[in-house]
């Protein structure tokens, strides 16, 4: 395999296929643990840090310094545009989410994408959020996902990988069914 045919939009095939290998001969180092430490710091704003995760079989020492993400309020929501706010963070992850899923199947499938962008759109209801209506959730009552990609493939295989991204997609999956969450005091 020539390094060009190694490597399809930045991902290096050869290393996928040794990472499948690897799961598949010991299942247990598909196992991960992600974490992330908050800290409330005034109104609306409180603020997550990222670093340690479990992974593979070890926990993960590659990351020199945490990774920091201020979480705020616009001012029509009591806060002072600090950072985005967590519904915003939420459709953050899940355009990252669906963009690396749906770049690795088409590295998997040897297809090249020259372009991917996605818009996200999200409806929420602040009655759920605050009580003033039970019968309304919280959360977003749906989200709209739009890709814009310019790849080297058909049509068809377009509409699968995306079909791929959305089924295989981790935060895609987890928005999408109901997901078990402990809040329990420490």
């Amino acid at each position: 395999m020539s390094s060009k045919e190694q490597k399809i939009n930045g991902l290096d095939r050869r290393q996928m296929a040794e990472t499948i290998g690897a799961i598949k001969s010991d299942p247990s180092l598909a196992q991960f643990e992600f974490r992330n430490r908050n800290r409330w710091v005034d109104g609306g704003e409180n603020v997550s840090t990222i670093q340690g995760f479990y992974g593979a079989g070890v926990e993960d020492q590659s990351r020199d310094k945490p990774f920091v993400f201020t979480n705020g309020e616009p001012p029509v929501l009591l806060g002072n545009n600090e950072g985005a706010n967590p519904v915003e963070f939420l459709l953050h992850a899940l355009a990252g989410c669906v963009t690396t899923t749906f770049i690795l199947h088409a590295m998997a499938r040897g297809i090249a994408i020259r372009e991917l962008s996605t818009e996200l759109a999200g409806d929420l209801d602040l009655q759920g959020l605050l009580g003033i209506d039970d019968s309304v959730s919280p959360g977003y009552e749906q989200i709209r996902i739009k890709l814009h990609v310019e790849a080297d493939c058909s049509d068809a295989e377009l509409d699968e990988l995306i079909a791929t991204a959305h089924r295989r997609s981790p935060v895609c999956n987890t928005v999408c069914r109901p997901v078990p969450v402990s809040l329990t005091r420490a």
